[in-house]
């Protein structure tokens, strides 16, 4: 059941989060809510998940009592604002963000954390 109404790939368990991660060099999960300050990120996502086939792009909803993987994450201490945002790299956090957060910022992320493995 799809709690958000996004066309990204929604991931709805722990489980699945350990899978997609274990399986993909590169994957960024945003976990949010629809809400003002989450659907800017996922609208950059799916114009992102076009162009750059490399990387994995899912969305996990915040209130999923199987969010508190992300939720509860050490680099999501003190994180206040939705949504949280995570980057994983070869199965490991590479970085992670919390708010708003526009194409610029999300591509300059992406080519930090990614820059190795794209193409």
């Amino acid at each position: 059941m799809k709690l958000l109404q996004t066309n990204l790939h929604e991931i709805e368990t722990a489980v699945e989060l350990e899978k997609m991660i274990s399986e993909n060099a590169n994957v960024m999960v945003c976990c949010g809510r629809m809400g003002p300050m989450c659907l800017p990120v996922y609208d950059v996502m799916e114009e992102l998940e076009e162009e750059r086939s490399g990387i994995k792009f899912a969305v996990m909803a915040f209130d999923n009592p199987e969010a508190a993987v992300i939720r509860n994450a050490p680099e999501c201490r003190g994180f206040m604002g939705l949504p949280f945002t995570m980057y994983y790299k070869d199965g490991k956090v590479a970085h992670a963000t919390s708010s708003i957060q526009n194409m610029q910022q999300v591509t300059s992320i992406l080519d930090k954390q990614f820059a190795a493995k794209i193409g």
